[in-house]
């Protein structure tokens, strides 16, 4: 018995309890001998949890910051490029475009950044060329006036009546450009004022035929309307769609031969009507058709004003027309004449 109680002292252990039929009830575990040993195993213990836990920390405040640092370098690496390259287009350079093609907020940031790059970039090319074009069309009437005007000086030219009626032509062609030049920049600023009403195509186009008939009458040109019946009224300022309407006729009558002819139709279209200028001139190549509403663009490259003047109409046309919310588009074949046609909504009821 003495020798049991020693193996339990020296060697504790849990002690089983037997109920009388010789089943197990359960087990105790019996106090250490030594409480300060207890007490030193569980001071290891914690402070192994303790070093672990530590150990752990570290590590991800390690894995958080090298985490915040790629997600810095990604989110701001875009963000100082793009702004660099705003710092480089405010210092005049217009070709800066950036790289980034994500799908987030920075891609979108970058998508519209280029974009207006390109906006800015096509104005300024487009500036460039209006100084350049208008320098080019200014200069022929004032040497042609500056030269007449001293040859009469030096009594080489007589002060006589063709003499004042060749002055007088070229003034009028300065205020004509000075004129389509005003009309332009307003109706591409979206300032142009426009008094809408109610018009009936036919008469309209009765009215403009009636406008250019001394000039097509001067070179043998035939006349046609074409108006389908029961138009419905667009909604257009009559000033400025008869302006529209004498444009296309002028450019008609410039491009068509002696002896040819020149319709215009009008069909109903859509919620709309759709006006229609064709000729029977020798056509427009399939290179110069994305260019005929450009601003002083001429098929010529000599640039002869017997092309037909200072090469705004078309470009007024196609302002004027946007301004009353319609549009209008050319279509032709080399040797088979030229149709643009105009489509101008329909005045609400």
């Amino acid at each position: 018995m003495q020798t049991t109680r020693r193996a339990l002292i020296r060697e504790p252990g849990p002690i089983i309890v037997r109920a009388r039929d010789g089943g197990t009830v359960g087990s105790l575990l019996p106090f250490p001998r030594h409480p300060g040993a207890a007490l030193e195993r569980e001071s290891r213990f914690l402070l192994a949890m303790n070093r672990w836990l530590l150990i752990a920390v570290l590590v991800a405040g390690l894995l958080a910051l090298l985490l915040a640092l790629a997600l810095s370098r990604r989110i701001l690496g875009p963000v100082e490029a793009l702004t660099q390259a705003a710092r480089r287009m405010e210092a005049g350079d217009l070709g800066q475009r950036t790289t980034f093609r994500s799908d987030d907020e920075i891609g979108e940031l970058s998508r519209a950044f280029n974009a207006m790059a390109e906006s800015l970039q096509r104005q300024e090319t487009l500036r460039k060329a209006l100084v350049t074009d208008v320098a080019h069309e200014l200069r022929t009437p004032l040497t042609n006036l500056r030269c007449q005007i001293e040859a009469v000086q030096d009594g080489l030219l007589p002060a006589n009546e063709a003499t004042l009626r060749s002055l007088h032509e070229e003034t009028a062609l300065l205020a004509r450009l000075v004129d389509d030049l005003q009309d332009l920049a307003l109706a591409e600023a979206g300032q142009l004022p426009l008094d809408r009403r109610a018009v009936a195509p036919g008469e309209a186009i009765a009215n403009a035929i009636t406008a250019i008939g001394p000039r097509a009458a001067e070179h043998r040109l035939a006349l046609r309307a074409d108006v389908a019946p029961h138009l419905p009224p667009i909604e257009a300022d009559p000033a400025r769609l008869g302006q529209i309407l004498r444009n296309l006729l002028a450019n008609a009558l410039t491009h068509t031969p002696d002896g040819g002819t020149i319709t215009v139709a009008a069909v109903a279209a859509n919620s709309g009507v759709e006006i229609s200028v064709a000729d029977t001139g020798p056509g427009i190549a399939p290179e110069h058709l994305p260019h005929v509403f450009d601003r002083f663009y001429r098929a010529d490259p000599s640039r002869a004003r017997g092309t037909g003047g200072a090469g705004l109409g078309l470009s007024i046309v196609k302002q004027l027309a946007a301004a009353h919310g319609g549009s209008v588009r050319v279509a032709s074949e080399p040797g088979r004449g030229a149709r643009f046609t105009l489509t101008i909504p329909a005045a609400s009821s």
